[in-house]
């Protein structure tokens, strides 16, 4: 699925082609043949990298590959990368993580999607004003149970890192681009209550958590909350970001992909951005509407194409990826830090976090 809304985005772009694509599963590479003919369907990633006409790399394949498959592009061919979310999954690989980045000679952007959501981006932008400064932020996700992947791989944390690194990577990512500095602190709670109970692949029961509450503390002293709840897709927003400071609140509320919107209830809700000022007090709401092209591209709210459009600028003229291998590296060890805390019941402190983070 994030394959093909990375292909019918990169279509959009004015300069950019897909030359070969690797993709094992029947399925999968038939329907990404239909949307890329002319593309050259290859039998292994050495084989993309042989292609002379490729300039740079895409990887969309599930989250445990990613790692290993960045250091055999290190070996044979290091161009630049746009890789999605997690960078790696497993808190062993910290020292993978160090040669690679200290050793590989091109950019590496790490696909943090909803830092390009118009309305989440509207709220980043407007925050320090709206606010004065945030004291606290919190991020509330309700939305629909994590979707069936090819093999079921995402049913299982060895594999996805965990749902505290396999989803919510993208909001660790937020908190600490908002703050503007790096976390100090982790406590959370989480589990299994409502989803995969009686999922069963191969004789071994689904140990993927649905649930969770996150704290997070910043060197600067902003606090930030996450609520995560994969069984509420009745809700008629999947995100709400709130910032606060001493002069007052900045919201926004997204809503999910509008396929899944019940067609009985009309057009699907509109992305909004609310301030409300202590005083004079008195709430101001903005509606941020998505190009409906850009909607029918992808489940994302159009932030795939703003990332790509920004990736092939880094490409075509040099420069430092927006989303770099430290940011893709921070949201993950705050992730594997919450999944730590959560199952242990203990807080994760300072020398913890550097040790999971960016060496």
């Amino acid at each position: 699925m994030m394959g093909q809304e990375h292909l019918r985005n990169i279509a959009l772009l004015p300069d950019a082609e897909v030359v070969a694509i690797f993709e094992p599963d029947a399925g999968m590479r038939a329907r990404a043949q239909a949307l890329v003919p002319a593309a050259k369907m290859v039998g292994s990633l050495a084989e993309v990298l042989a292609e002379a006409a490729v300039n740079c790399l895409l990887i969309v394949s599930p989250n445990h590959m990613h790692l290993g498959q960045l250091e055999e592009i290190a070996r044979l061919r290091p161009l630049p990368v746009l890789v999605e979310k997690p960078l790696f999954t497993d808190e062993a690989d910290v020292a993978r993580m160090a040669a690679l980045r200290a050793s590989y000679p091109a950019p590496i952007w790490v696909a943090m999607e909803y830092r390009y959501m118009p309305p989440v981006a509207h709220l980043i932008r407007e925050a320090v004003a709206a606010t004065g400064g945030i004291k606290m932020l919190s991020i509330r996700e309700h939305r629909f149970p994590f979707l069936q992947k090819v093999g079921d791989w995402n049913r299982f944390n060895r594999n996805t890192g965990g749902t505290l690194v396999e989803k919510c990577c993208h909001f660790f990512d937020l908190m600490r681009l908002i703050a503007g500095c790096d976390p100090v602190r982790v406590m959370a709670s989480g589990g299994q209550a409502v989803n995969h109970l009686d999922e069963v692949y191969d004789g071994e029961t689904s140990d993927i958590w649905d649930n969770a509450h996150v704290i997070v503390d910043f060197e600067n002293g902003m606090r930030a909350m996450l609520e995560l709840c994969m069984f509420a897709e009745g809700a008629r927003y999947q995100e709400e970001i709130a910032a606060v400071g001493p002069l007052g609140k900045i919201e926004c509320l997204v809503p999910g992909p509008g396929r899944f919107w019940p067609a009985h209830l009309g057009a699907a809700p509109v992305p909004q951005v609310v301030v409300s000022p202590r005083n004079p007090a008195g709430p101001r709401v903005l509606e941020v509407p998505v190009d409906p092209n850009l909607l029918a591209a992808g489940d994302h709210n159009g932030s795939t194409f703003y990332q790509h459009a920004g990736f092939a600028q880094v490409v075509a003229k040099g420069g430092v990826p927006d989303v770099t291998l430290q940011d893709g590296w921070w949201a993950v060890a705050l992730g594997k830090a919450a999944q730590i805390s959560a199952r242990e019941g203990r807080v994760i402190g300072t020398a913890e976090l550097r040790a999971l983070g960016p060496q």
